[in-house]
């Protein structure tokens, strides 16, 4: 099995303190508004500029507070039209000030103040650059800002989850869909049913050795994305695209027998028995399993009504034919879903 570690999550400082270590910019500073990424509501940059070398101080600045200091400042000030994410961004001859309503507005500021420094003050230590002078006022236009990474198909390890994570939050997203299971591999522990990781995480696109995650290393995943105000979203995939299930629970398959484990890109050929009630009860323990949603920073559990191409006599009688007497493609997935009480 394949399993990642990593540090734990760093603050506004740490995150500032990685910018406070960089070489010169070389560029002309009115130039770097131009690069943010996703462009602001507001951007004005002047004909000044701000020498940020290792030698500023930082300063947590009284809520609501007008002043600013000779550094980097960050401050909680209402403004209602930033919303509950948004930011100002000021930089003058004489520093940066960071202000928002919320301290997901100011880690989103540093993003931004990030962007406008080279990618050496990323890795550096010490040196100074150059800020161009002028206001920077942003706010989303998405309240869900996300990105999926299919970790069913191809394992990707704690340590490599957070690299991930690390660049949805530069790029200011807040929500990371992990699609868990498919056809190729099953990958979140689910204590009352062991099979699934033990067996079914077994493989992966290509032949690859495959892997899971223990539920202490998923609680890290979504404690480590919650620092950067990303919200972790599981994605199970029911009751199509559950080869991987079915290899580790055969009792869960129409005709009771071991599939094989797949290794492939095709899917949709696989199916849980909608109508054998050990199906419900492990849909029910898996999608409704506490541990599952308290190991998640968003609202709501993604279940995956997939699509099921055929179905056995016993689903059949509660889906509705198409055109081929042996296919109920939308009909079984919605046979699953309207029996579950959510």
């Amino acid at each position: 099995m394949v399993r990642g570690k990593g540090g734990r999550g760093r603050d506004l400082a740490g995150f500032l303190v990685l910018a406070l270590c960089g070489c010169e910019r070389g560029e002309d500073p009115a130039l770097a508004y131009s690069g943010i990424i996703p462009r602001p509501v507001s951007a004005i940059a002047d004909s000044g500029t701000f020498i940020l070398k290792n030698s500023n101080p930082l300063f947590a600045l009284p809520a609501g507070s007008d002043t600013a200091g000779s550094g980097v400042s960050f401050v909680l000030a209402a403004d209602s039209a930033l919303g509950d994410e948004g930011y100002e961004l000021t930089v003058t001859e004489q520093g940066i000030r960071i202000s928002a309503p919320t301290r997901a507005g100011l880690f989103y500021g540093v993003q931004t103040l990030r962007q406008l420094l080279p990618p050496a003050a990323e890795r550096a230590r010490g040196g100074r650059w150059t800020v161009a002078t002028g206001v920077i006022r942003d706010y989303p236009r998405y309240a869900w800002r996300g990105a999926m990474l299919d970790v069913a198909r191809h394992f990707f390890t704690v340590a490599e989850v957070k690299r991930f994570i690390d660049q949805l939050a530069a790029y200011k997203m807040n929500v990371l869909q992990l699609h868990l299971s498919d056809d190729q591999g099953w990958r979140i522990e689910i204590s009352s049913w062991p099979l699934l990781t033990s067996v079914g995480g077994l493989s992966e696109v290509g032949g690859g050795e495959g892997g899971f995650y223990t539920q202490a290393e998923y609680r890290e995943i979504v404690a480590y994305a919650a620092e950067r105000y990303i919200s972790v979203v599981p994605e199970i995939d029911m009751p199509g695209h559950t080869n991987a299930a079915l290899v580790a629970y055969p009792e869960l398959n129409c005709n009771g027998k071991v599939p094989v484990q797949y290794t492939g890109i095709e899917v949709g050929f696989s199916s849980l028995c909608t109508r054998n009630p050990r199906v419900m009860q492990f849909v029910a323990q898996v999608i409704m399993s506490r541990r599952l949603q308290r190991k998640r920073t968003c609202a709501s559990t993604r279940m995956a009504a997939s699509i099921c191409r055929r179905a056995c006599a016993k689903c059949s009688s509660s889906t509705r034919p198409t055109s081929s007497s042996t296919e109920t493609r939308p009909s079984c997935a919605a046979a699953c879903c309207t029996r579950m009480v959510f």
